[in-house]
């Protein structure tokens, strides 16, 4: 199979239109139409459904698409291992970082990796961690810096992390703050101001109220710790931030529950890194786990 085919093939799965994979490819729309074209005449099916307005990939195309994703994955790692610049480190090297890490790691990171390695070119995307697990699946970028699942997905392999402590807090002058020693009881009678459902801090807090039977209030829920801090330091409810976040907006709780969550970079697993990749994560690990 031609791997031109199978990238076209792919590219208009993942942008769910052939426009949107033509401009992503530098192809004209008739091009990316040829090459789709081309690879269902030679495995005799149709891939993609184009009856309707929407792309809908047909139950051939859907058992392609990890023999696919796996056959350009081994395409890519034989060019870096013949690559007669091995021991370079230049190029292009495409990151996602997640809002908190892009605000409070990344710059210690980035200062030192374009002192030491000018020549490689950084193509940085900031998003929810969720959204960078999707990202990192389309082969959208070769690394990512997010909070780590207890449930991840085995086709991504953990390249190195750390514990990111978090903290009960409140505003200062919250009615809690009276309190010397508040409990999850204590807390339930409040709002909470927490990230979405699906983030593993709002798993954990929840788990944590779920197991004591009691009630979780939480109000507007945003994964920008950013603004959940904000909305915390004036009195809308309390809070689970990192450690690293507080100051003296914020008033910590001495609430008899550690949390806490872990931090780290991802990648596909079978698909090898550059050695941009392996140079920014050495960074990384003697920045954040000393090692």
């Amino acid at each position: 199979m031609d791997s031109n085919a199978l990238k076209a093939f792919l590219t208009i799965v993942d942008q769910g239109s052939f426009s949107e994979a033509a401009e992503t490819l530098h192809l004209t729309q008739p091009a990316i139409s040829k090459r789709l074209a081309a690879l269902e005449t030679q495995l005799g099916t149709r891939l993609i459904d184009r009856s309707n307005r929407d792309i809908r990939v047909t139950e051939a195309g859907a058992r392609l698409l990890p023999h696919a994703r796996k056959i350009l994955d081994e395409i890519h790692n034989a060019k870096l291992a013949l690559s007669p610049n091995a021991d370079t480190i230049e190029g292009e090297l495409q990151l996602i970082a997640s809002h908190h890490i892009g605000l409070h790691h990344l710059p210690n990171w980035l200062r030192r990796f374009r002192r030491e390695y000018p020549q490689v070119t950084l193509d940085l995307q900031f998003m929810e961690s969720d959204a960078a697990y999707q990202q990192m699946n389309k082969r959208n970028a070769e690394l990512a810096f997010v909070t780590l699942s207890d449930s991840m997905n085995p086709q991504f392999r953990i390249l190195t992390q750390w514990p990111d402590p978090m903290a009960f807090v409140i505003g200062t002058d919250h009615p809690l703050a009276s309190l010397a020693k508040p409990t999850l009881h204590d807390l339930a009678q409040h709002p909470a101001l927490l990230p979405d459902t699906s983030t593993a801090t709002y798993r954990v807090v929840s788990r944590l109220f779920l197991e004591a039977n009691l009630p979780l209030k939480p109000l507007m829920p945003t994964n920008y710790l950013e603004t959940i801090k904000m909305m915390t330091s004036v009195g809308l409810g309390w809070s689970v931030l990192p450690v690293s976040m507080l100051d003296s907006s914020l008033r910590e709780l001495e609430v008899a529950h550690p949390v806490t969550r872990v931090l780290g970079a991802v990648a596909l697993s079978g698909r090898q890194l550059s050695n941009g990749a392996r140079a920014l994560l050495r960074i990384v690990e003697a920045e954040e786990t000393g090692t």
